[in-house]
């Protein structure tokens, strides 16, 4: 499988942050913690290069914690601050002020030494779409300044944002990498709805979700969906999940697109519980 998902917004949106990337102080990634490197752009390194940046694992309150904690740990191990955070709940986004003052304290000591009154912080927020930038933003300013939506792609242009008078924030469209070349990215980003559901079928999602369920999370495969066990063909699970649920067409027969439209739904809305789609 290979994606191709490039709209002309994007390849705008890419020169435009290395354009404006002067402007800031810090940049603040935003990563959604159940899949840290699939929904992290690999392009960003090379964009951001040296400037000092902010690593947030957004959703952690869908994410298992204990794989949650192992990826802050690897983010700290590359040199970068990782924070885990809710948009959403507003759990641990009262950190992120704190550490964007520790990012540039030493920037701003120098500037006070030279007479210089020190401005508020200014960050450019980047990240793919639909990880959560826009609900964050208008956490973070407390107010509805950011357009939010459960598709990927709402953003489409660039904004300054003044939350209080310590820090500024550059909002920026969702920037995906144009190909996918890992078939297993692909498919975390569609499980967890970061790209638009016409780039795949609901049925090769839930297959994909069986089959990562059944391996590390089969309890919660079977609580959700009352199963006593767990067929080694998760062709089957689906259809078992599909009679459970009543996705029944003539004949008794099993509506399995249904089936596996509930399945991805079901995920996506946190109902199988917190998980990971990746480990370190």
């Amino acid at each position: 499988m290979s994606i191709q998902w490039f709209p002309g917004h994007m390849a705008k949106a890419r020169r435009e942050i290395t354009e404006k990337l002067k402007l800031v102080d810090i940049v603040i990634e935003l990563l959604d913690a159940r899949i840290p490197i699939s929904s992290r752009n690999p392009m960003i390194d090379e964009i951001v290069k040296q400037k000092p940046r902010i690593v947030l694992l957004n959703k952690s309150d869908l994410a298992d914690p204990k794989i949650m904690n192992e990826w802050a740990e690897f983010f700290e191990k590359k040199g970068l601050k990782a924070l885990s955070i809710s948009s959403s709940s507003g759990r641990g986004i009262s950190n992120i002020f704190r550490t964007a003052e520790e990012l540039v304290a030493e920037k701003r000591e120098a500037l006070i030494k030279k007479g210089v009154k020190p401005r508020a912080v200014r960050a450019m927020i980047l990240g793919i779409p639909n990880v959560g930038k826009s609900s964050l933003i208008n956490r973070l300013a407390n107010r509805s300044v950011a357009k939010t939506g459960d598709r990927p792609g709402v953003t489409k242009g660039q904004q300054w944002i003044k939350v209080g008078k310590s820090l500024e924030l550059l909002d920026t469209p969702g920037i995906l990498w144009p190909k996918f070349e890992d078939v297993q990215v692909g498919y975390r980003l569609a499980a967890t709805g970061a790209i638009k559901d016409e780039l795949l079928h609901f049925d090769d999602i839930a297959l994909f979700i069986v089959d990562y369920f059944k391996k590390y999370y089969p309890e919660k495969l079977k609580t959700r969906y009352n199963l006593d066990q767990l067929p080694s063909d998760n062709v089957e699970i689906i259809e078992l999940i599909g009679r459970k649920r009543g996705c029944l067409i003539s004949g008794g027969k099993i509506d399995f697109d249904k089936a596996a439209e509930i399945i991805v739904r079901e995920l996506r809305a946190g109902k199988l519980g917190r998980f990971c789609l990746e480990k370190p």
